[in-house]
């Protein structure tokens, strides 16, 4: 497989348990606030870490690490990513994908053989503006088929978007709640500048006028009160 990151633990990326992270090379989407150029474009990687090593390291952990989130890039373009989510298995570790949701037979094959535990999918945008977002000629009936697979899997699930103010605008909130149904959780982050694919400058700092506060905007918390409403947990992720 090929891995072109790796984080040895974290607190964050597996709800309530220890995980490393493992961050799959090659992405079939071009998001340009995306925050590992690294892993979209094989240019900008430096090399990457063999598999042996990184499963050696995970079998001297066992009984202190509890779980293993495979991120990207995105994972389901990995042609042996089945194979080696056998291996984490045969090492009782929960497992905890990160998908872009593009290729919904990958999903269901793993879901299928019982191989991840914990589903986090992004929804990149409303319908209208998933081509001008992720610069990818994906159906956005693939989206939608993997959103639910997803919920149907019995597994931990959930869904998140990142704000992108440059093309996603307050109203178009409501169309990705459109897509929401009772059961989901979602998550809305605020996006980051630090480091992008297309470099991107900060279009509103905090100390600017046009700086969202998404914790106290009433849009957000509009959304949030619909969740509560509709069976939905919604929650917002700030920097």
């Amino acid at each position: 497989m090929k891995i072109g990151g790796f984080q040895k633990f974290s607190l964050l990326d597996y709800p309530g348990e220890l995980a490393a992270i493992i961050f799959t090379q090659g992405c079939n989407f071009r998001c340009s606030y995306c925050q590992n150029p690294e892993l979209v474009d094989a240019a900008k990687s430096d090399s990457l870490y063999p598999e042996d090593q990184i499963l050696d390291f995970l079998k001297r952990r066992i009984g202190k690490l509890n779980a293993v989130v495979i991120g990207g890039g995105e994972p389901t373009l990995q042609e042996d990513l089945e194979d080696f989510l056998y291996k984490l298995k045969a090492m009782n570790y929960l497992i905890k994908v990160d998908t872009n949701g593009s290729i919904p037979e990958s999903i269901e094959n793993l879901v299928n053989k019982d191989l991840v535990d914990y589903w986090a999918m992004d929804l990149k945008a409303p319908e209208s503006l998933y081509p001008l977002v992720t610069r990818a000629d994906i159906p956005f009936s693939s989206i939608l088929k993997s959103m639910e697979i997803i919920r149907e899997s019995s597994k931990s699930y959930e869904f998140r978007t990142t704000f992108f103010d440059k093309l996603l605008h307050l109203e178009d909130l409501e169309k990705i709640q459109n897509l929401l149904r009772p059961g989901d959780k979602f998550y809305l982050q605020e996006c980051q500048y630090s480091k992008t694919l297309d470099n991107l400058s900060n279009p509103a700092t905090r100390d600017n006028t046009a700086y969202i506060n998404m914790q106290n905007h009433p849009v957000f918390q509009s959304l949030i009160e619909w969740g509560t409403k509709n069976q939905v947990k919604i929650e917002i992720r700030t920097l």
